[in-house]
């Protein structure tokens, strides 16, 4: 098996050059006219000061937003929306997009879309107080054990038609794509939430975390690309259970602790999931997102989705259409990234939100 990500799945400096020589960048990033074509910008968390120069200047220079449904006619109809528009999506939907996107959106007449998670999505007895609620901005609740909506607030936002909920696959997850161990769970490990192995797919996703002590790590690719999964829950068991029988936490500040994992592992005993075994998980993944979603916020508007890191291979490509999904948004390489007629429905591309500026009006920047 490659022991690297492929070219395509990394955001490297490289890669960004080679967009731009292939033209891949639109006219209006250096200062030339938007045409008929449907600019798409994407954030993450927000902060109300961060935000709201964005939608100020959109505002300010005529803009109108648009969402799921109008790119969807106008990809696949022919169907322009309009004059001036743009689509603006907040991957994740992480708690800022209830505390702080929705009610900044509402105050300018704006709209967006949110891909949702439901596979990381928790119950609440209520919603959490937002921007203009409260003394100063809300808390960050980004950084807290529930970093992301809740399915009180995604159902608020849902009957709100603020923010178009969508779906984001279901658990998001990164799969261990190698049978070289790389390194081993310590109580130094604290990775960001997404880059959490997913050892366990299903309606219950499992992922490594501080709580493992010891369980080896391999090298990860998204569970949307071509990658196949690999597992080894026998040696994961060994390992954490040396770390038990050492010390706990204690276990690490031994010399050599790494040494003493790898001869605990011993030879690997694990196996690679076979090409339909893939091609099922990654299926049963996106199905599952478009109907816990449909189903718990009583809609059946969920329809389009958003691959985590902008990973699709060909086999979730497929899946999607398969899924019943009419839209979905991911990188193709050498790909425009605006949204055009008649582009692939399932390989969308996007911008970063920071090129906002860029488009015509007044205040108006030009290049990166």
């Amino acid at each position: 098996m490659s022991r690297r990500l492929p070219w395509t799945e990394r955001k490297s400096p490289l890669r960004g050059v080679y967009e731009l020589l292939r033209g891949a960048y639109p006219a209006f990033v250096f200062g030339g006219a938007v045409g008929r074509q449907l600019p798409v910008f994407h954030f993450h968390e927000v902060t109300a000061g961060y935000l709201e120069p964005y939608l100020r200047y959109l505002v300010e220079n005529g803009y109108r937003t648009v969402t799921s449904e109008a790119v969807a006619r106008w990809v696949r109809e022919g169907v322009y929306p309009g004059d001036r528009p743009v689509v603006l999506c907040f991957d994740d939907a992480w708690a800022s997009a209830w505390t702080v996107a929705a009610p900044l959106l509402r105050r300018h007449g704006l709209r967006a879309i949110t891909f949702a998670i439901p596979g990381r999505t928790v119950e609440a007895a209520g919603v959490r107080p937002v921007l203009g609620e409260m003394d100063g901005d809300p808390p960050d609740h980004d950084r807290s054990d529930t970093p992301f909506c809740t399915w009180p607030e995604l159902r608020a936002l849902q009957a709100g038609g603020v923010l178009d909920v969508q779906a984001h696959t279901y658990a998001h997850a990164q799969i261990f794509s190698d049978d070289v161990i790389t390194d081993f769970i310590s109580p130094a490990y604290r990775p960001h939430v997404h880059a959490r192995p997913c050892v366990q797919g299903g309606p219950r996703p499992v992922f490594l975390g501080p709580a493992h002590l010891g369980a080896p790590l391999y090298l990860q690719r998204s569970r949307m690309s071509d990658g196949l999964r690999y597992d080894d829950p026998a040696a994961r068991a060994r390992a954490e259970n040396a770390v038990v029988q050492g010390g706990g936490a204690a276990f690490f500040q031994q010399p050599g602790w790494a040494k003493t994992l790898r001869r605990a592992v011993g030879k690997s005993t694990g196996a690679f999931e076979t090409e339909a075994e893939r091609e099922r998980a990654i299926l049963e993944d996106l199905v599952a997102a478009r109907e816990e979603l449909n189903g718990r916020l009583r809609t059946q508007s969920v329809k389009h989705m958003c691959f985590p890191w902008a990973v699709a291979g060909a086999v979730a490509e497929q899946c999607a259409r398969r899924a019943g999904y009419d839209t979905a948004w991911a990188d193709r390489l050498g790909g425009r990234h605006t949204v055009r007629e008649g582009d692939n429905p399932y390989r969308l591309m996007r911008l970063k939100h920071t090129f906002i500026f860029n488009l015509p009006g007044r205040g108006r920047r030009q290049g990166f």
